[in-house]
C-alpha cells in the first residue's frame, strides 16, 4: 500500500508520541536513555545543517559525543555536576581550534567553533529540563507541543489564508497559527483542572505562552534550514523529516515552561 506524506506524517505521530510519552513518563535508565538519544539525533542533524556529509567530522562528533555525555549524566547522576562535562568540552573545542589555527591560520574558521557550542546549547542543555520534571508535567508539554503543531499544520491545510512570515516560513498561515493556539489552550485548561493547582486563568495564560513559544521554536528552525537551503534537517520520520523537524517547538516550549511554573508554581 502506497502512502501518502499526510499519511506517513499521522502513522509517525500515533507510533512516536506513545512511545516517547511512556518512555519518558517511566524514568530512570529508559528516560534517561531516550533523551540520550533524541539529543544525539538531534545535535547530528543540527549539525548536518551546516556540515553536510563528512564535512567537519570531528567538531561533529566532539560535540554530539560531548552532549550525550551531558545528558546521560544529567539523568543518571553519574558525577552530581553534569556542567562539568559542558566545560570540559568547551576546553576541548578551543584546543582544536588552536591546533587548527596553528595549522593553517587562514583555514581556521571561528564561526564553525561557535556552532559547536551553539549546538550544545539549542539541543542537549534544553532536553536536560526534562529530567527535573514530573510525569503529568512531561505529558502536558509533549500534548501542548503536538497540540500546536497538529493544529496548525491542519488548521492552516483547510483554511489557508494570509501568511504570517513567508520569508522565514513560506507556508505557516495565521489561520493555522490560531488553530494551533486553540488546541493548545485546550490541553492546558484540561491538564490544568484535571492535575493544576492554580485557577483556570493561570492555564489559560500558560496556553497562550506555551503556543507562543512552539510557533517561534518552529520559525528558529525554518530559518536556520531556509539559511542552509534544505528542506528537512533529516529523513529519520516518514512524514516528518528529522528529528529537529520534530521537536523544534519543543525545544523552546519546554524552557517557558520551566520558567512559568517555576514563577506561578501550578503543578
Amino acid at each position: 500500500m502506497n502512502l501518502t506524506s499526510h499519511h506517513k506524517r499521522i502513522l509517525t505521530a500515533l507510533l512516536l508520541l506513545p512511545v516517547l510519552g511512556g518512555a519518558l513518563y517511566a524514568g530512570g535508565m529508559v528516560k534517561a536513555a531516550v533523551i540520550a538519544l533524541l539529543g544525539l539525533l538531534g545535535l547530528w542533524e543540527f549539525y548536518g545543517l551546516f556540515w553536510p556529509g563528512r564535512r567537519r567530522a570531528v567538531l561533529k562528533s566532539l560535540g554530539v559525543f560531548g552532549g550525550t555525555l551531558f545528558i546521560l549524566d544529567s539523568g543518571l547522576g553519574w558525577t552530581h555536576n553534569p556542567v562539568l562535562f559542558l566545560v570540559l568540552l568547551f576546553w576541548a573545542i578551543w584546543l582544536v581550534f588552536l591546533v587548527e589555527y596553528s595549522r593553517n591560520k587562514d583555514q581556521a574558521e571561528f564561526r564553525d567553533y561557535i556552532i559547536v557550542i551553539g549546538g550544545l546549547f539549542y539541543v542537549p542543555l534544553v532536553l536536560s529540563l526534562f529530567f527535573n520534571l514530573s510525569g503529568v508535567e512531561i505529558i502536558l508539554v509533549l500534548a501542548a507541543t503536538f497540540a500546536s503543531d497538529t493544529g496548525a499544520y491542519y488548521t492552516g491545510s483547510w483554511l489557508g489564508g494570509k501568511k504570517i512570515w513567508p520569508v522565514i516560513s513560506p507556508k505557516k498561515t495565521w489561520s493555522g497559527s490560531f488553530g494551533g493556539l486553540i488546541l493548545c489552550l485546550a490541553v492546558c485548561l484540561v491538564t490544568g483542572a484535571l492535575f493544576g493547582q492554580g485557577s483556570w486563568k493561570h492555564y489559560l495564560v500558560l496556553g497562550l505562552v506555551l503556543n507562543m513559544a512552539a510557533q517561534l521554536g518552529d520559525f528558529f528552525q525554518s530559518s536556520l534550514k531556509r539559511w542552509n537551503k534544505v528542506k528537512d534537517s533529516g529523513q529519520i520520520l516518514p512524514g516528518h523529516g528529522g528529528i529537529l523537524d520534530r521537536i523544534d517547538s519543543l525545544l523552546l516550549l519546554l524552557p517557558v515552561y520551566v520558567l512559568f511554573n517555576t514563577i506561578f508554581k501550578i503543578f
